[in-house]
């Protein structure tokens, strides 16, 4: 199998890197060339991979992960001219899949990856917790690449909303109150909580089955400096991805008539010390 990665950050740099050192033929797709990949991974130890690097994908491959945030999706795309029989995305939010979906039809398969994972620097990569998934919506030959690699795949048909559901109320609260997981559950308890609810009935208007108090928990189980790329986002200066997360569950809400104030009001609160419009 020959697999694509389009862009190698946290994400994407993680999994191009153990795919190629599984033995699969891997290309990463990037704006620049890279001198090797390094990783300090919790799950996989310390390594450093050799993919392939091209600025401009004009060959044919079986799967190309999208491994891009949401706000450079589109020019992101822009450098893919190859035939793709595959796409796997493993972006935040939703609305990227309308995106894909316009240009590659039913080749693409919806999922989710759990990974906490940052890129700490171009071509280096570190992954500070052991907890790894990708759920997809359904089944694929990609999973048994992913598998030999190291990294954990089931399919669930609702990933896509258990993952919005947790990732929204994590990057809201983290990137509101400038703090992480920890001091959050101890003095927004409430906040957290309501953000979750709020989320998970939205996902139930969507016809997806997420368990607010299973979302809690998992929250609960994180370790105390857990924070939020849209958090370090804030604070590095750079465009958070607050439409494609919070503005993901809003306007879902909005279109089953679920009100969402906790939500609302913490997206404002982040919107306002980005300096980006409220979604």
């Amino acid at each position: 199998m020959k697999v694509a990665v389009l862009g190698p950050g946290g994400v994407g740099g993680f999994v191009s890197a153990a795919l190629w050192r599984a033995g699969c033929e891997t290309v990463v797709v990037a704006r620049q060339a890279l001198d090797g990949i390094s990783i300090d991974s919790v799950r996989l130890g310390r390594f450093v991979a050799h993919p392939r690097v091209v600025t401009e994908l004009d060959e044919p491959v079986d799967v190309l992960i999208v491994a891009t945030k949401a706000t450079t999706l589109d020019a992101a795309l822009a450098r893919v001219q190859g035939e793709v029989r595959a796409v796997l995305p493993l972006l935040n939010g939703l609305d990227h899949l309308a995106v894909l979906r316009k240009r590659f039809g039913d080749r693409v398969i919806p999922a989710a990856i759990r990974i906490e994972s940052e890129r700490v620097a171009p071509g280096r990569i570190v992954q500070s917790s052991p907890f790894l998934v990708v759920e997809m919506t359904r089944e694929h030959p990609v999973a048994g690449a992913l598998e030999r690699a190291g990294i954990p795949t089931a399919v669930e048909p609702d990933a896509m909303w258990r993952k919005l559901v947790r990732l929204n109320a994590l990057a809201l609260t983290t990137s509101a109150f400038a703090a992480p997981i920890g001091d959050i559950r101890t003095d927004e308890r409430g906040t957290l909580e309501r953000c979750v609810r709020e989320g998970a009935a939205v996902a139930a208007a969507e016809g997806a089955t997420v368990s607010a108090d299973d979302v809690i928990a998992e929250l609960d189980a994180a370790h105390a400096t857990l924070s939020s790329s849209m958090a370090r986002d804030i604070e590095a200066g750079a465009e958070p991805e607050l439409d494609a997360i919070a503005g993901g569950v809003l306007r879902a809400g909005r279109r089953h008539g679920v009100e969402c104030p906790t939500v609302a009001a913490l997206a404002a609160r982040v919107a306002e010390r980005a300096g980006v419009p409220a979604p």
